[in-house]
């Protein structure tokens, strides 16, 4: 998968092997100004700015076979690369639309929704800790609303199987809750 430029050793100087070395000189020679450039040209936003900088980075260590380090400093390339990029965002999200409207977002009653979102991530790792039989069961009468009957034919065990499997797969549900500091 990767390709042999043989370029990209001669801006490398330390002891790993070129190409680590070549990122590293890259990183280092060029990742701070160029930070700054990009930082202004996103207004501020550092993750945005981080981004920018990385895939420049990227996109210099990939074409590193077509630049000369020898020729000057590479740093206006990458700067017209980081301006592109920037640039190439700001169009792209000009030109879809908003994925989700935070309009009915702002309706929601958030501390309602987080604690419920809580309580099924405790729930969903409190099976985790059941049997596969008792998760099983469970599953199929609780989350799935079967009878005792459908979740026998559902398994293809006897339904007296799947009510002791329920009972004991409830008080092993209630135990690992309660370790979560789930009461009832």
């Amino acid at each position: 998968m990767t390709e042999e430029h043989p370029h990209r050793g001669a801006a490398a100087g330390g002891g790993g092997a070129p190409d680590e070395d070549l990122m590293r000189a890259l990183y280092r020679d060029h990742a701070g100004p160029l930070f700054g450039f990009v930082l202004h040209l996103v207004a501020g936003d550092r993750q945005r700015a981080e981004d920018v900088v990385q895939e420049t980075l990227v996109r210099a260590w990939r074409n590193i076979h077509r630049l000369d380090p020898s020729a000057g400093s590479l740093r206006p390339w990458l700067v017209t690369v980081a301006r592109r990029i920037v640039i190439d965002g700001h169009r792209s999200r000009l030109a879809r639309p908003d994925e989700v409207d935070p309009a009915p977002l702002e309706l929601l009653p958030a501390e309602d929704e987080l604690d419920r979102a809580l309580r099924l991530m405790t729930i969903s790792e409190a099976l985790g800790d059941l049997s596969e039989a008792h998760r099983q069961v469970i599953v199929e009468t609780y989350l799935m609303g079967r009878t005792a009957n459908e979740a026998a034919a559902e398994l293809g065990i006897p339904a007296g199987t799947v009510r002791s499997r329920v009972f004991y797969a409830l008080r092993s549900l209630r135990l690992a809750l309660e370790e979560r500091g789930v009461t009832s």
